[in-house]
């Protein structure tokens, strides 16, 4: 199953003056978080451990590794157990999406105008790491109205 992928947004009303790629900045922040966590899938351990390490030394962007390596889709095979069972409760739940927008899309025209940039998965990152912490504590329930 996808979680997303680039050409869910990249169509319709994507803004025509952004290049696609803009698309997936989003999805990359969210797959290299997991890979600098190591909950990386053992599909991408075993096909792409020079990649993943290019991640985790910031050769390579998590766009460039989700256009160059993923296809530009996000898949459950892209995470371990632990990783899938947060991304369901997360990311599958718009509650990573919410979290995007109003850490880095503030003020932008839309959050597709985010720029790639590490310094902007570094502001997200902190968020995410909070969320993670929180579930893995078991707090599934009151979580978001604790961080909001």
């Amino acid at each position: 199953m996808a979680y997303d992928r680039a050409d869910w947004h990249y169509g319709g009303d994507f803004p025509p003056e952004l290049p696609i790629e803009n698309g997936g900045t989003h999805i990359w922040m969210f797959i290299a978080w997991a890979i600098t966590n190591k909950l990386e899938g053992q599909l991408l351990i075993e096909e792409t451990p020079k990649e993943l390490e290019a991640v985790r030394a910031r050769k390579m962007t998590g766009r460039e590794f989700l256009f160059e390596v993923c296809d530009e889709k996000f898949w459950e095979d892209d995470l371990n157990e632990e990783g899938n069972a947060f991304a369901k409760f997360y990311y599958e739940t718009d509650k990573y999406i919410q979290d995007y927008a109003e850490v880095l899309s503030a003020g932008l025209p839309t959050l597709y105008h985010v720029a790639d940039t590490w310094e902007n998965y570094e502001k997200l990152a902190k968020v995410i790491d909070k969320r993670f912490m929180s579930w893995k504590k078991g707090l599934t329930k009151a979580w978001w109205q604790i961080w909001k």
